[in-house]
């Protein structure tokens, strides 16, 4: 891996915001009554991880940075829940790559805070 200098190099970051588009390109075909109910929630919770992990990756104290990856974690625990809803409403007729592509970001996004948790 090379030298992180700003939290774009974080490959966290770059499948977040991979996500982010994905989340936006699904929910452009959602019925127009969702576009002020589940779609704008869903695009909220997406983009809410990779910001928090770039205002994270800024803070200078360990805590600080653990509060924002945290706040990054609950969101994408909420934007899963938004895939489960969407499926169920038969809104996406499939949603197998949306989940796998976000338990990629969790993970990653787990690691990133271990490796803080061992450094305290």
């Amino acid at each position: 891996m090379g030298q992180i200098n700003n939290f774009q190099d974080l490959e966290v970051w770059q499948r977040a915001h991979q996500l982010v588009l994905a989340v936006y390109q699904t929910t452009k075909h959602f019925p127009i009554d969702e576009k002020y109910g589940l779609v704008s929630q869903m695009r909220r919770a997406a983009v809410s991880i990779p910001a928090n992990i770039a205002e994270g990756f800024k803070r200078r104290g360990q805590a600080d940075k653990m509060r924002f990856y945290n706040t990054g974690e609950t969101s994408l625990e909420e934007l899963k829940y938004y895939f489960i809803l969407s499926k169920d409403l038969a809104y996406l007729a499939d949603t197998e790559q949306l989940m796998a592509d976000a338990e990629t970001v969790s993970r990653l996004l787990y690691r990133l805070i271990e490796s803080i948790n061992r450094r305290r």
